[in-house]
């Protein structure tokens, strides 16, 4: 039987799917990058209809649970991800201190 929490998490998926497309489309994301982020979401919808799939996985590190380990592959890839984010972050905010500063001498001659 499917649970509400399953329908809930497939419908997120299936949304989250067509947006990685979309922006594919517009040429937003690069080919590797509409790959990656559909895998990520197919395995998703993988481990929420077969749970007991990450239990070999969880083995192989030494882990109580399947569940525990896909939560620690989680965290590190939002922590991963959250570093990316913040490095584009600081080189955009210095690439605009560039263009503010030779703007502000270009208006001062």
């Amino acid at each position: 039987m499917v649970s509400l929490l399953q329908v809930i998490v497939i419908v997120f998926v299936l949304f989250a799917i067509t947006r990685v497309f979309f922006r594919y489309q517009d040429k937003m994301i690069n080919t590797f990058e509409l790959v990656f982020w559909s895998l990520i979401w197919i395995a998703v919808a993988v481990v929420l209809f077969v749970p007991t799939i990450t239990e070999p996985i969880a083995r192989l590190f030494n882990v109580g649970r399947g569940i525990d380990i896909a939560v620690y592959f989680s965290i590190v890839l939002l922590f991963y991800l959250v570093f990316r984010l913040y490095v584009k972050l600081d080189t955009m905010n210095n690439e605009l201190t560039k263009v503010v500063r030779k703007e502000a001498v270009k208006k001062r001659k």
